[in-house]
């Protein structure tokens, strides 16, 4: 009877065994897990750290870029008032000048004009862009945009005295057009009024020929005299 005891007290000491190694063994696992979890969790936060220090530096660059567009904002807005005054007085001293110029552009359409020179050519505000040949003028100078298109091909400026049909006389410059980057684009006309040296010149003129005829009328008085 005691060896029966012994031996059931070993079998279920075994059997107790048996259950706490596999207590052990179904513990293992969940702490294992547990580790896989813990180092996955370890590692997902140092990738949101990473990730946040990278947001970080993106937020500080966002920061600084923003800064730069608003600064290059106030510079372009400067420009922009600066080239709207510029352009203001352009427009106000193109209205008041008395000067004669018109712009053509390369295909002799006008490109801008000042007030003056209304007296050459019937110009209004409409006629930008229109060919010259398709302007009324009050020149007698039917070659202007053939000499004009002659200083485009040669870069030679041309200049002569035109009468005007209201009696008036001008000095007709044609220019080619230079830009700021030394390109050819056009031609610039400028008309200057010598009316009054014109009358001035014919008043000269009257006057010689009068002198002339006195100088004359006087030689032949001597020669008479000295026939006598």
């Amino acid at each position: 009877a005691r060896a029966r005891g012994a031996r059931a007290g070993s079998a279920r000491m075994a059997a107790l065994e048996r259950d706490l190694a596999h207590s052990h063994q179904e513990l293992r696992s969940p702490r294992e897990e547990m580790q896989a979890f813990e180092q996955e969790a370890k590692s997902a936060h140092e990738e949101l750290q990473s990730t946040n220090e990278e947001l970080t530096t993106s937020k500080e660059e966002m920061q600084a870029m923003n800064e730069e567009l608003q600064t290059l904002n106030h510079e372009l807005e400067s420009r922009l008032d600066e080239l709207s005054r510029r352009d203001t007085d352009m427009q106000n001293l193109i209205e008041s000048t008395e000067i004669a110029v018109v712009f053509l552009d390369a295909a002799l359409r006008v490109r801008l004009f000042t007030g003056g020179s209304k007296r050459a050519f019937r110009l209004i505000a409409g006629d930008v862009g229109r060919p010259i040949t398709d302007l009324a003028s009050a020149l007698a100078y039917p070659e202007l945009a053939e000499d004009a298109r002659e200083v485009l091909r040669t870069l030679i400026p041309r200049e002569q005295a035109v009468a005007a049909r209201d009696g008036q006389w001008f000095t007709v410059r044609i220019m080619p057009y230079r830009t700021g980057d030394n390109r050819i684009d056009g031609v610039v006309i400028t008309f200057a009024d010598i009316t009054a040296s014109k009358a001035t010149e014919a008043d000269l003129r009257k006057t010689q020929v009068g002198m002339q005829e006195r100088i004359d009328q006087q030689e032949a008085k001597l020669d008479q005299a000295g026939k006598k």
